[in-house]
């Protein structure tokens, strides 16, 4: 039985016999575009780490029992 050359979901399957190799350019565009999603996922937790207020969801927890007294 052959082989078929796509994967399930519709995309191509590349074998070892067809790889080319990618150009500088590409290869540079890669790197810089890793680089830029990991400085901004770095960024992201360390803004979250320095902003976090450990009491924010008290006062969500007192509105919230607040609203049932009233309701029930």
């Amino acid at each position: 039985m052959e082989r078929t050359g796509f994967e399930p979901f519709g995309e191509q399957l590349v074998s070892a016999t067809d790889s080319r190799s990618q150009s500088r350019g590409s290869k540079l565009l890669l790197r810089a575009g890793t680089t830029v999603f990991w400085t901004l996922v770095a960024g992201i937790v360390l803004a979250r780490a320095a902003f976090f207020e450990p009491g924010v969801y008290d006062r969500f927890s007192h509105v919230a029992s607040l609203a049932k007294d009233l309701l029930f």
